[in-house]
């Protein structure tokens, strides 16, 4: 097996290493790796429905969509990430496999922890790493997060969003109660022993060599996290079809706004309220379909109408937040 401790924190760059050394590698591998703050949404989630974005921005957190399913997830320098890459059926999920050795590896910390559910790993029922796995021919790809000494505050508030806005069929994350693996030590430990740690741990237990990432592999991982990681298409657009509603109360009175987004492009506006306006809002409408369901393009679009005209007393930064 090879064993990489990957030390960029990267977001972008980190979640395409795990989709190049899957795709381009035959080696088993082992990787431990952190990331600044972001939070990385599951393959067949709704990234909107999932996190607060005025949070997030305002915060500075990053926002990636991973190649595996679930639900989403909060990194930062104080969560460890583990990775293995190995052989593995194509019709068979097995997390109690690959989550083993992160067990034990904490349990010679004297940490009572174990397996519950699904895909977590907790400490007196309170969930200290979530995992998921995705099987491409016959390699497996299974990572998890192991919540060290993570901010709880960003964790609880960029993950936390009015779900009556959005109504979809995409997988939803499961909120449960959280703690620090720090919190429960005998002796404090420092992220970065805890990581030579744990790979050692593992690494005593299955015979292999380290390697990390080479200055070509870097290039090619890299120019896939451009490709793919850092664009609004991947991270946003390729949410599953959802219907978003929100109602907002504005100087021009109030405004109703229901889109119908596919692959994040809005398909159909409607607006309605009690606001008054010289010129009918469905031109308004029809001027918001096919743009993109992002702050950004939205802003654009609103800035090339007067938006008086439809919704009497308002400029476009009034109303934008109305359409999030």
């Amino acid at each position: 097996m090879r064993f990489i401790h990957n030390t960029s924190t990267d977001p972008a760059f980190n979640l395409a290493a795990e989709e190049w050394l899957l795709r381009h590698t035959e080696t088993d591998i082992f990787m431990l790796w952190r990331n600044a703050p972001a939070v990385i949404v599951g393959r067949n989630q709704n990234t909107s429905a999932e996190i607060d974005e005025d949070f997030a921005r305002q915060r500075g957190i990053r926002v990636i969509r991973r190649l595996t399913g679930g639900g989403a997830v909060f990194h930062d320098l104080g969560n460890v990430n583990f990775t293995f890459i190995q052989l593995g059926q194509r019709s068979s999920l097995d997390f109690h496999r690959f989550t083993l050795p992160i067990l034990e590896a904490l349990r010679a910390l004297g940490i009572d922890c174990r397996f519950e559910g699904r895909n977590d790993l907790v400490i007196d029922g309170r969930k200290f790493s979530g995992n998921a796995q995705t099987i491409e021919k016959d390699r497996v790809l299974h990572h998890g997060t192991l919540l060290f000494s993570a901010e709880m505050a960003d964790l609880s508030g960029v993950l936390k969003v009015n779900q009556a806005k959005y109504a979809d069929k995409a997988v939803k994350s499961v909120r449960k109660r959280v703690t620090n693996i720090s919190s429960h030590l005998k002796e404090p430990l420092s992220v970065e022993d805890f990581i030579a740690h744990v790979m050692r741990h593992v690494a005593a237990g299955i015979p292999g060599f380290r390697q990390d990432i080479s200055s070509g592999e870097e290039a090619d991982i890299s120019a896939l996290a451009d490709a793919k990681y850092r664009t609004w298409e991947w991270n946003f657009g390729a949410s599953p079809a959802y219907a978003f509603t929100r109602v907002t109360r504005t100087a021009g009175g109030v405004v109703e706004v229901h889109l119908d987004v596919s692959r994040g492009i809005i398909a159909e506006a409607r607006i309605f309220g009690d606001f008054f306006g010289v010129r009918p809002v469905e031109e308004l409408e029809r001027q918001l379909a096919g743009c993109a369901h992002e702050r950004k393009a939205i802003e654009d679009r609103l800035g090339r109408v007067h938006i008086g005209d439809y919704i009497s007393g308002v400029e476009p930064r009034d109303v934008l937040h109305c359409f999030f």
